[in-house]
Order: C-alpha cells, then structure tokens, then sequence
C-alpha cells in the first residue's frame, strides 16, 4: 500500500500510496448501482433510468469522491503504521510511473516536532511586584474628577483669581475663530468659527496652544505656524502658515470637591470618602494584580522559549497568520474602517504567528507531561474572582457556564496559569519591584 517514508527536510516528509485500479472501479460500480435506485430523468420512472445514463450523469463525481476517499483513507493508514504525526494537511500528488494496473500518488507534508523541554532549574526569570499606594489613589481621585469637571465663564463672580481681566491659561476651555493662509491662500480645514478646545490637553499643535495662552476675551492675535513632515494633513504638511486667531469666549474649568456628593456620584451610597477610596484601591489593586500576571506570564514564556529548542511545522505557522490576518481584518471592520480593499499580507503575521504556535506546542508538552490540566474547582474559582466586579455574581457564572465556548476560555486562563506557577517553582527567580506608572503603562503580549 505505501513505500517507505522519505525525509526531504527537518520536519518535511514524503509517503508514496499505491493500490490497485480495480478497487477504485469496483467502489465506483457499486456506488453507482445504489445511486441508480433513486436516479430520475425524463421519460423513466424513478430508479429505472440505465445505468449508463446514471454513469454519464454522476460518474465524474462518484469516481472523483471515491478517489479522494481512497487515497484519504490510505494515506492515514500508512501514517498510523509508521507512527508519524502529521501537522496540518497533506500535499498529494499523482505519480505519472505506476506499474500497470496500479494508481500512484506522492503525499508530501510536516510532522510535529519532537519537543523536549530543557532543564529548568537552570531557567532564570524575572518577575515583578507592584503596590497601590495614597499616591495611587489620589492620582486616580483626580483623574475622576476631570471626568466631571464643568466649566464657569471666567471672571464671573465666584472664580478663585487675582481679579483682575481675565487671561487665557493652561486648564481654559477657549472658544475661538481662526483662519490660515498659506502664501496668501486661505487652505482646507484652515477655517473655523466658534472652536472650542481646553488649553493643555495637546488637542492643538503647540504652536496653536502658545498663540492662544494669555489672550484676552475680544483679542486676537496673528502667528506662523510651521506643520509637521508627517501631519495627517498632506496638503499642508513640511509648510508654514500665517494663522490668525480671535478669542470669543474664555471659561475656567470647575472639578468637584472630594465630598460626600462626590463619593455618592461614584456609587457609594452613604457618601463615604473612606469607603469610597476603599473601592477605588480594591479596583487598582485588581488591575495592578492582573498586569503583573501578565507581565510574568511573558517573562515565563521567554523562558520556555529559551530553554526548549525545536523546528515549527511552517503549514501551522501560515495557518496561523492567516487568523491573525482575518481577526485583524475584522476588528478593524469593527471599529468603523473600510478595509475592503486593503491588503493583509500574512508575512506581517508570520512572527507572531511563530511564536505563538511554538508556545502551544511547548505548553501541551509541558501540561501532558506534568497534568497540568485546569480543573473544574479551578475554572470555577477563576470565575467566581470574575464576578467579583459585578453586581449580580450568579448572573457571571450563568454566562460563562452556558457557553462552552466561553467556558474553554477560561480553562485557556487557568492552564496558563498552571504553567506559570510551575515553571516559576522550578526556576531560579527574583523580583523587581516596579513603579505603578510604568506597570500601568505597558502592554504585555505573550
């Protein structure tokens, strides 16, 4: 039935599958003969058209199905019988010198590698920790407040100032008109009337903002204003324009007192400052928590990554670029962008593709060798810790419970999480304390 299994290259191999002709016409004949018994046509009765006639009607596609079946079924029998485990699907070929009577085909394909994962009491990682602190709190207070600032005319009765004539300054929200010009010729999107921004927020080039700081209702004021090579705008990128600017209306920005209404708009129902600070440094501690997960879950994958060397069967490299592409493609779609005709070229996918499949075929290892399957007690711990952060916990349990999909996800996180703490009780390990800022800041991808 099949020749000896040739190496071509590191994982690539080659099956040639032999068999007689004979078996493919005797199935052939007797798929035919059943189909005959319901074939219809005109001018016979249901199951009494020839059976040429049912040969010339379905014959290709009957002979083609039990082709591919044929070759489906010898092709695995011969790969069970040599013990290879095959990596994505085969690549099959007829063979033009088959003896006389015989029907030959090249199946060309991968197989897994081998993967042995090297000693990792010799595996050095470093993971990080990270604490919520007042300052923490009062930086997330503030960030609260801004969100519910509202803005009072400045220099109405009431405004904390010198005053004297109001000034236009960092925190001001101004309403302004401005017109551009470029060599004399006003320019697309260079106009407008009645344009409100806040002062500081990096909304306006910096130009713009120091143009506007210090001007007094009624005044205006004209500058030059150089944009940069690489501005959205193409029209006027790398060219300096002559801007002229009128400030209509000056406001200064009013952010709530830290007090009892303050707690309550938050959800604090009896005002409670304490309880409120309470809540929002169990969220931060929360987030702080599953960034530093994340963080030693990238520095324990770099490990593994390390210490385990092997080749990656390229079909499951391409297979996995080409969902990156898709799943790019689609949360791009999601978020309003016309990508109909826009290129995705898995080549762009293809490290990250790599790495991830390496780190699956590394895990499974790890997880078949060590049972570090998730278990039910965990998934259902993982979920209950979900709910936490919600109102109703029964309903985030019901979610998740009524969808299996949703439910592999979370074994997904749990068996990661097996993983992790059981390189890091194998490994050499040191932590380094790290600012909240930076911890908040970055962005691990395993």
């Amino acid at each position: 039935m099949a020749t000896a299994v040739e190496t071509l290259d590191k994982l690539e191999r080659r099956l040639t599958i032999t068999f007689p002709l004979s078996d493919v016409r005797s199935e052939v004949e007797k798929r035919l003969k059943k189909q005959a018994k319901t074939a219809k046509a005109p001018g016979f009765r249901p199951g009494k058209v020839p059976l040429k006639m049912v040969a010339a009607q379905y014959g290709y596609q009957i002979e083609s199905d039990v082709l591919n079946d044929r070759v489906g079924r010898a092709f695995n029998d011969a790969a069970n019988e040599n013990g290879l485990r095959v990596a994505g699907f085969p690549k099959i070929e007829p063979k033009e010198d088959a003896a006389e009577g015989m029907l030959s085909f090249d199946a060309t394909f991968e197989v897994f590698p081998e993967v042995v994962i090297g000693d990792l009491s010799s595996v050095e990682v470093e993971t990080v920790a990270a604490d919520v602190s007042d300052a923490e709190i009062d930086k997330t207070i503030d960030i609260l407040r801004k969100q519910r600032v509202h803005y009072h005319t400045k220099g109405e009765a009431g405004e904390h100032g010198d005053g004297g004539e109001p000034v236009a300054a960092d925190g001001d929200r101004v309403t302004v008109d401005f017109v551009g010009v470029i060599d004399g010729v006003e320019f697309s999107g260079g106009k407008a009337d009645d344009y409100a921004f806040v002062l500081g927020e990096g909304r306006m080039l910096p130009e713009f903002e120091a143009a506007t700081v210090g001007l007094k209702v009624g005044e205006s004021k004209t500058f030059p204003l150089a944009f940069p090579e690489d501005y959205h705008g193409k029209d006027v990128a790398g060219k300096t324009a002559e801007f002229t600017i009128t400030l209509k209306k000056l406001e200064w920005a009013h952010m709530p007192a830290v007090d009892e209404e303050f707690a309550k708009s938050l959800g604090i129902e009896d005002g409670s400052i304490e309880k409120m600070r309470a809540d929002i440094k169990m969220n931060l501690e929360r987030e702080v928590s599953a960034r530093v997960k994340a963080r030693n879950k990238e520095a324990v994958m770099d490990a593994l990554v390390k210490v385990t060397g092997m080749d990656v069967p390229t079909v499951m490299i391409q297979q996995d670029a080409e969902r990156l592409a898709e799943q790019t493609r689609q949360d791009m779609t999601q978020r309003g962008m016309d990508v109909k005709n826009m290129p995705f070229p898995t080549e762009l996918f293809a490290e990250k593709a790599e790495r991830r499949v390496r780190l699956g075929l590394i895990l499974s290892q790890l997880v078949a060798d060590n049972n570090l399957q998730a278990t039910q007690e965990q998934v259902k711990a993982q979920i209950e810790d979900f709910a936490q952060s919600y109102e109703d916990p029964k309903e985030v349990l019901k979610y998740y419970y009524s969808d299996r999909r949703r439910l592999s996800e979370v074994e997904a996180l749990v068996l990661e999480e097996n993983v992790v703490n059981y390189v890091l009780g194998k490994a050499k390990v040191s932590t380094k304390a790290v600012a909240f800022d930076e911890l908040m800041g970055s962005n691990p991808q395993a």
